[in-house]
């Protein structure tokens, strides 16, 4: 006949490892790795949103006054962006002009545009545009660019605010613009702190 052989609690403790209850071991290396996988993850992401998404330029200039000064941080909106009326956007260069510029999109294919250089008023589609945001008077410029009846598809006519100091479509050195050239749209302005706040 087999003898019953009593097992204490420690022995089942040790024979079977049982899990302290609610323990949880943390290493000061494993919290190092995912902080670090956090934070290049957030990198990544950040990068991603620079290239493709958002960019930072600076003003350089005073054709856009007194909307904008040169020298103001903005951070343009670039995916997949199609220009619209009055948005004021960063083009990589003009027709026969190398460097960037920042203007305002004034009229976009399709449609009609008139400038009447004797008044300074500037009629689209046959409305008279209530430009409140321009400075000076819009005067005809040298060399000029001869304006077409409608404005062909994929192009754009800018002009900068500061109508009376502006190289823009106007001139025939900028022309209308292909699409493709706007690298965005003037969403924010960053820089200075005291201007800080949406771009329109």
């Amino acid at each position: 006949m087999s003898e019953k052989k009593d097992i204490s609690a420690k022995e089942i403790k040790t024979a079977v490892k049982l899990p302290e209850e609610d323990e949880e071991v943390f290493t000061l290396s494993g919290l190092i790795f995912d902080w670090s996988n956090a934070f290049m993850i957030a990198l990544i992401i950040i990068v991603m949103l620079l290239t493709f998404v958002f960019r930072q330029v600076t003003v350089n200039g005073d054709s856009m006054n007194d909307t904008l000064q040169s020298g103001d941080k903005l951070i343009l909106y670039s995916f997949m962006y199609k220009p619209q009326n009055g948005d004021i956007v960063v083009i990589s260069h003009g027709k026969d002009y190398s460097d960037p510029i920042i203007k305002r999109v004034i009229a976009v294919e399709g449609q009609s545009l008139k400038i009447n250089y004797d008044t300074g008023e500037v009629t689209l589609d046959g409305v008279v545009l209530k430009e409140d945001y321009i400075k000076g008077l819009t005067k005809r410029v040298h060399p000029s660019l001869e304006i077409p009846d409608v404005i062909p598809e994929g192009y754009v006519f800018v002009m900068g605010d500061n109508r009376e100091n502006s190289l823009d479509s106007r001139s025939t050195q900028i022309g209308l613009i292909p699409v493709e050239n706007i690298i965005g749209k003037a969403e924010l302005r960053i820089l200075p702190a005291s201007s800080f706040g949406s771009v329109y």
